[in-house]
């Protein structure tokens, strides 16, 4: 259902005018200009003292084929699908340990920075001097030391603080306020101690980085929590998959210091690498382990029993035995090789029981069965199943806490199979200790054989015996030893770098220089234009002529474009200024109204104070009388009367005085300085204005002057504070209210002008006063070519001429003005 506006007509869809729009953003130029400066500068400012943010990168692949000496691999079984791996992987990456031990590595106890025009900048390698602190001494952390170089012997060295924490170096421990105080202040060499009861480190000049320019510099050095350092670094370390099929990561590092994250992110690469290597070398360096401590022992019974070989033949000068002793002997040797094989299966189970029952939740030294050539298919099967619990338990640690019930209930898994590993080792020790009894009985039987052999062949055989078991014990073992050797040396890391962080390649994040100017210039353009838009929502006083049109259906009868001149009576002063121009435009616009009448009486009024009535009526009078027409003046503001002073004559006789009878018109007119024109000044204030205008006296005393003038000009009060302005309106031919551009209440204006439509006052119409024409002004043209157009600045406060002492009856000094001071007033609030 479409609505009607008040006037019963269907609302028209606004358009935009962008000429209009476009000229009231340019009249702000001043305005733009100044924003995009301040933008700008600020800009500025902010990327010149703010610490720039670096960006380091590197990529990594990560394999899936992996053939590692590890448990799963040996087992031959794969607990982990591809995309859990790689997750795995930027888990262990990105942990807090291996930061820790990339931080440990680069050795980055002290931090050294460089203060030059208010900006610290950190120096990393690039400090001329370096700070060797004494391990064995606590240091003070997180205090500014201030180094100022006085020559290539001395320095200055200053530092203060109160509660300091105190950091161990050797142990990476931190004394929370460890020193209530810390105070230095003195001169000191390079290479001299400097110590107190809470710290002590020495500060050796780098010769290196030695020249003229550090001289008088301040610079400072801090040393450093590890702990607080491996943090920032951790937090700092993003890693994203290069795409969604790729099992190539992008690791990247940001900092303050762009050599310092590149060592650091090149680093922490080289130890995520050596950590795979090193846990793919684990199992093999723990076979070795348990081989060489074995070795030890076999080694030296093997040197005694080959010594003892040896003397015996050299004293009996006996080098072999004969057959039948060959035969004894090489049955022999098959019995001792076997009980050394169960010897070394018994060690290794004895080994894996003591590990399974003193390790809790590290399996990653445990040796499978088959590096020691051990075939079990059932401990094997128990092995692959613990470490497949282990690891499935490692996943779940990455996402969620030790006391997550899926990792109790696989805790309880693992204890489960430990338990069964433990009852199988300890049955498969108590068979191998049968097998080595029942491997001693038979040596034992065939050693009685041996006794019956000659003396000399008897003891030949036992030196030999001696030696050919712990050499075969010895040549296993350094067989198994060289098998896991090889493997070690052959080991590779799973992953491998495809790209290292480039010294001197790097993005700056924070701040975007470039971006920052191309936003401070936005937001410069756009603050001005948010600004000129809230004003304009916000502001309620008349600003266009659309304004004006939009509250009321009278027409606009013609504008008064602002003016400078300090004169109130500006067409008498300057009768071919622009303004007379304007003003002559009106004046013909109100022919229309007259109808044909050669003699007119026009009331003037506005809403409120100070929007130009008097103004206006006095210079229209004065555009009719320079036409040639007799022309009367009326002040018909009863209460404050103050159009007297404009023309510089007396108040003592006016319309008040004429409307009780007490003066004839004649007395009551005066005369102007300007040809044509009379002037019937309000005269003393009457105690009842209202009743006076009312009265039949008002209406034979205009009748009178109809008679006598072509014109009437009638200035009346404004006819939102008193009535007297409608009790003239039936009496006039034509009837103008006059707005004030960026002045006039919209509000205000509307209200009263729905109050004159209901009236149906005829002959009426607006006046536009006041109407500023600026360069950014977009102007409508009228008579004779001039553009009267509407600046867009928005003047707000009323600062009412009249105020609230507009009804006092306080007595005022009447003055004469001479003509010398006619010209005196302007067309602005005072009017």
């Amino acid at each position: 259902m479409n609505e009607f506006n008040r006037y019963g007509e269907l609302p028209q869809e606004e358009k935009i005018d962008y000429k209009v729009l476009f000229f009231k953003v340019y009249s702000y130029w001043y305005f733009f200009l100044i924003t995009v400066f301040i933008a700008v500068l600020i800009a500025f400012l902010f990327n010149k003292y703010t610490p720039t943010v670096y960006k380091v990168k590197s990529t990594v692949l990560i394999k899936d084929d992996k053939s590692r000496m590890d448990p799963q691999a040996l087992l031959g079984i794969s607990m982990m699908s591809s995309s859990q791996n790689i997750q795995n992987e930027v888990g262990i990456l990105k942990s807090y340990t291996l930061s820790n031990k990339t931080v440990k590595k680069l050795d980055l106890k002290v931090s050294y920075f460089v203060e030059e025009n208010f900006i610290t900048r950190e120096l990393y390698d690039e400090s001329p001097f370096v700070v060797i602190p004494e391990i064995e001494y606590l240091q003070p952390a997180n205090i500014k030391f201030l180094v100022t170089v006085l020559s290539t012997n001395e320095f200055k060295l200053e530092a203060e603080g109160e509660s300091i924490d105190l950091y161990n170096f050797s142990t990476y421990e931190n004394i929370p306020k460890g020193a209530d105080r810390v105070f230095i202040n003195g001169i000191y060499t390079f290479g001299q101690d400097i110590e107190d009861e809470n710290f002590r480190f020495k500060i050796i000049l780098n010769e290196d980085l030695l020249d003229t320019e550090i001289k008088n510099k301040k610079y400072i050095f801090i040393f450093n929590k590890i702990d607080n350092l491996t943090k920032s670094f951790s937090n700092s370390i993003e890693i994203e998959a290069i795409n969604r099929d790729a099992s190539i990561l992008e690791i990247s590092v940001k900092g303050n210091n762009s050599k310092k994250i590149i060592d650091f992110l090149n680093t922490l690469i080289e130890t995520y690498l050596e950590r795979s290597l090193e846990k793919k070398n684990l199992i093999a360096s723990s076979t070795i382990g348990f081989i060489d401590a074995q070795l030890g022992d076999i080694a030296d019974s093997l040197s005694v029993a080959e010594a003892s070989l040896e003397d015996f033949r050299t004293a009996s000068s006996v080098m072999n035995i004969d057959f039948q002793a060959q035969q004894v002997f090489d049955q022999m040797k098959q019995f001792e090789t076997e009980r050394a094989a169960l010897v070394v299966q018994s060690k290794y189970y004895n080994h894996l029981k003591r590990y399974i029952e003193q390790s809790r939740d590290n399996i990653d030294e445990i040796i499978v069965p088959s590096s020691m050539g051990i075939d079990d298919p059932m401990i094997t099967q128990l092995i692959s199943e613990l470490v497949k619990l282990h690891s499935e338990k490692a996943d779940l640690l990455i996402k969620t806490t030790p006391k997550n019930p899926l990792v109790v209930a696989i805790d309880m898994k693992i204890n489960n199979v430990k338990n069964n590993m433990l009852e199988n080792i300890t049955n498969i020790i108590s068979a191998s200790e049968i097998a080595i009894n029942d491997k001693n009985n038979q040596i034992r039987m065939l050693a009685e054989r041996i006794d019956r052999l000659p003396a000399t062949q008897r003891q030949l055989f036992g030196y030999e015996r001696k030696f050919k078991f712990n050499d075969a014990i010895y040549t296993f073992l350094m067989q198994k030893r060289s098998e896991a050797a090889i493997t070690k040396a052959s080991n590779l890391p799973d992953n491998e770098v495809i790209d290292i962080a480039l010294p001197g390649v790097y993005e700056t994040v924070f701040p975007k220089k470039n971006l920052n100017f191309v936003i401070a210039i936005l937001l410069g353009l756009i603050l001005p234009i948010v600004y000129i838009t809230v004003k304009d929502y916000l502001n309620d006083k008349i600003v266009e002529r659309k304004d004006v049109e939009n509250i009321t259906k009278l027409p606009i009868i013609g504008h008064i474009i602002n003016s400078r001149n300090a004169s109130n009576i500006i067409v008498a002063q300057s009768p071919k200024s622009s303004i007379a121009e304007s003003l002559r435009s009106i004046r013909t616009n109100i022919q229309f109204f007259s109808k044909g009448k050669e003699k007119l009486v026009i009331l003037i009024t506005s809403t409120m104070p100070s929007e130009g009535k008097t103004f206006a009526s006095s210079n229209l009078a004065t555009v009719y009388s320079l036409y040639g027409k007799k022309v009367l003046l009326m002040g018909f503001d009863l209460r404050k009367p103050k159009m007297y002073q404009d023309f510089g004559v007396l108040n003592v006789k006016g319309i008040s005085s004429v409307l009780i009878n007490k003066d004839t018109i004649e007395d009551a007119i005066q005369e102007s300085p300007i040809e044509n024109l009379d002037l019937m000044m309000g005269g003393p204030v009457p105690p009842n204005p209202s009743e006076l205008i009312a009265s039949d006296n008002t209406k034979a005393m205009l009748a009178k002057l109809r008679e006598k003038y072509d014109y009437i000009i009638i200035d009346t009060p404004p006819i939102g504070l008193v009535t007297d302005a409608f009790l003239l309106m039936p009496l006039v031919d034509v009837t103008i209210f006059v707005c004030r551009q960026n002045y006039t209440n919209k509000k205000v204006f509307s209200a009263i002008m729905k109050d004159v439509e209901q009236r149906n006052i005829p002959n009426s119409g607006v006046l536009i006063n006041d109407v500023k024409l600026t360069r950014g002004s977009y102007g409508y043209g009228y008579g004779y070519g001039y553009g009267y157009g509407y600046g867009y600045g928005y003047g707000y406060g009323y600062g009412y001429g009249y105020g609230y002492g507009y009804y006092s009856e306080d007595e005022e000094e009447e003055k004469e003005i001479s003509l010398k001071g006619l010209f005196k007033r302007s067309n602005d609030p005072k009017s």
